[in-house]
């Protein structure tokens, strides 16, 4: 009788159709970063073989070449003026130097393109020389005069003046001389770019009279090694 009045109702009944299910883009968004990923790891492998070739280019080279620093000494050193007068100030000088430079390396020449040799009391710049250029072949050693000649207006404060005084009495000043270089290196035929490294020289300069002997305070001007700072 139910079937009479429902006659839609003649089989089994599924209900409605289950949709397809829906295209989910989470696997293809992790492969992708997964990629990524792979391509980073090859840039960091191929940065750090770059790096070991590169330190085995320069430990071959240093091994092959080794390269050591050029070497300056002051050998002696002439002062036969070195007067302050505070009624104008000036600073009247005559010091002539020897200094030796010698290049140890065995494969690699120098180009001394400029050298400029500056002369200092208590920090203040009294004189600068330029010298000649020259080229230095492997294991040479070139002899340097520089001659710092004349007068220079110098001020000094209270402190500085007694020092002067002190050396005064002494016969022995303390003078600084740099050398500003700029030099280039040579290899075969191959030549580096330009380097500009500063030496250094702290001298004790005892005063001596105008024929080279030693006045009446004693002293004898010790040989002195510079620094050489790149």
């Amino acid at each position: 009788m139910a079937d009479a009045n429902q006659p839609h109702l003649n089989g089994a009944y599924y209900g409605p159709s289950i949709p397809p299910p829906q295209k989910s883009y989470h696997h293809g968004r992790s492969r992708g970063s997964i990629g990524g990923g792979g391509c980073g790891s090859c840039l960091l492998k191929l940065l750090i073989a770059l790096l070991i070739i590169l330190g085995l280019t320069v430990l071959i080279f240093w091994l092959v070449v080794r390269p050591q620093k050029v070497k300056f000494h002051v050998t002696s050193a002439s002062l036969t003026r070195f007067e302050h007068a505070t009624s104008d100030n000036i600073l009247r000088y005559n010091l002539a130097l020897n200094v030796t430079v010698r290049n140890p390396n065995k494969r690699l020449g120098v180009y001394y393109d400029r050298i400029e040799a500056r002369a200092y009391y208590e920090d203040k710049r009294f004189s600068t020389v330029t010298l000649i250029p020259f080229y230095q072949g492997h294991k040479n050693t070139t002899i340097l005069r520089p001659l710092f000649g004349g007068q220079q207006l110098v001020m000094f404060n209270s402190k500085e003046l007694r020092e002067f005084n002190a050396e005064n009495i002494s016969g022995i000043y303390s003078i600084e001389v740099d050398f500003r270089l700029r030099i280039r290196f040579k290899l075969g035929k191959a030549k580096t770019r330009r380097f500009k490294p500063k030496v250094k020289c702290d001298l004790k300069v005892p005063l001596s009279s105008s024929n080279g002997t030693m006045n009446s305070s004693p002293g004898v001007f010790p040989a002195t090694k510079c620094d050489f700072d790149f």
